[in-house]
């Protein structure tokens, strides 16, 4: 058994399986889910898991040479906003939520929160560790 990092298998599964140029979308409760890329959904309740919580999760496991999030984000959602930019300084695209949505079709992996709050939704791009 794993004594610490990521529990969950099917994600741990998923994560292990992503190679250098691989899109992973963390996103929020409402975001819809296209239809292709593998779903592992951490949705419990109304906000359990939180977007942060997940998102800080991957972060220690992945290498992530760059992030996409919809420009919306900025108004809508002030915190997520902030904790993106704080997470991705300097390596932070935006594109509109509508450019956002079709972008997750070519994901390789959706990690789904429990997040409530409007926007809160992040492409994640691999990286490579040497």
């Amino acid at each position: 058994m794993k004594k610490a990092g990521i529990l969950n298998r099917h994600l741990a599964g998923a994560l292990a399986e992503l190679g250098h140029g691989d899109g992973v979308l963390v996103c929020d409760a409402g975001m819809p889910i296209p239809a292709g890329p593998r779903v592992v959904d951490l949705a419990f309740r109304a906000g359990v898991p939180s977007f942060a919580e997940v998102l800080d999760g991957l972060l220690d496991e992945l290498v992530v040479e760059g992030a996409t999030a919809a420009a919306e984000t900025r108004e809508a959602n002030p915190e997520a906003a902030a904790l993106l930019s704080a997470r991705f300084p300097g390596s932070l695209d935006h594109v509109s939520h509508e450019e956002l949505k079709a972008r997750s079709a070519g994901a390789r992996l959706i990690v789904r929160t429990g997040e409530a709050r409007p926007y809160a939704n992040v492409l994640l791009r691999c990286g490579v560790f040497f």
